[in-house]
């Protein structure tokens, strides 16, 4: 069941203006159903009655992550709260967050409804349900798998479920290579407006099993780039040996670079935000 449990506060969505001093509620909804069974191959890896919209925007791959800003906490929204029987207590704003684990996704089931901070959800939007992380607060979004990152604002509660850490929106998935698997395991870390790692943006122009390949795939694009004045590196992640040239200061400025690097090495430079 995808996850807009984190759509969870209910005084929040429909009491805020009646009992302004009452803490949220987590609302059952019909996440107290238990989780159900991937559709049939072939229909993605989302679960029961959700998945994407029949038309989204042909440019997913191109949405901007969010970007971290200054915001006053929600005032309902970062109260302790307790649902199927376990108590929550929010993160302090400004606190170091990090964890592994799996992340899920939502999308058209919980499309233009509310969210736990009474923003309606959008699932198109690079956005995120956690928890505990404060809200509105900004996480980098890491798939171990294949190194590529993102950055989400969170807005809303859940998931609910012991085995998943974070719900992220229909676009961030995708931009993290997970629709079709319905889940993956990630890094998430949060991070706050003034942070000097929310700027570090890499290409990755190649991924081997080997360090050796991979040292001697960056000798040679450092003779066929002999013009590329930044930095060619190996890091390993995901458990590969990752071949990135960086960083930038901005997605657009690594964009520039990559697409002189497509026309010349013939292939597309994969954009990371570490």
């Amino acid at each position: 069941m995808k996850q807009a449990v984190a759509l969870a506060i209910v005084a929040l969505l429909v009491g805020c203006a009646s009992a302004p001093d009452q803490a949220p509620i987590p609302s059952p909804e019909d996440k107290s159903a238990p989780e159900t069974s991937p559709q049939a191959p072939g229909r993605g890896g989302y679960y029961k009655d959700d998945g994407p919209g029949e038309k989204p925007p042909p440019n997913l791959a191109e949405i901007p992550d969010a970007v971290p800003r200054i915001e006053p906490p929600h005032r309902y929204a970062n109260r302790p709260y307790q649902v199927f029987g376990k108590d929550y207590t929010p993160i302090a704003a400004q606190q170091p967050y990090r964890e592994r684990g799996t992340a899920s996704w939502y999308g058209k089931k919980f499309h233009g409804q509310k969210t736990s901070s009474g923003e309606v959800y959008d699932m198109y939007a690079m956005s995120a349900a956690h928890r505990t992380l404060p809200i509105p607060s900004y996480a980098r979004v890491t798939n171990v798998a294949n190194g590529k990152s993102v950055v989400v604002r969170i807005n809303d509660r859940g998931p609910f479920h012991s085995s998943r850490i974070i719900d992220l929106s229909y676009a961030a998935a995708y931009k993290l290579g997970y629709i079709q698997a319905g889940s993956a395991t990630v890094e998430v870390e949060s991070i706050h407006p003034g942070d000097s790692r929310q700027s570090s943006v890499y290409l990755q122009v190649g991924a081997f099993s080997s360090r050796e390949n991979a040292e001697d795939y960056r000798s040679q694009v450092s003779r066929q780039l002999a013009w590329l004045t930044d930095e060619v590196q190996v890091l390993t992640a995901g458990g590969l040996w990752r071949l990135l040239v960086g960083p930038y200061a901005s997605n657009d400025a690594a964009r520039s670079v990559a697409e002189r690097i497509e026309a010349e090495l013939k292939l597309k430079p994969l954009l990371l935000v570490r």
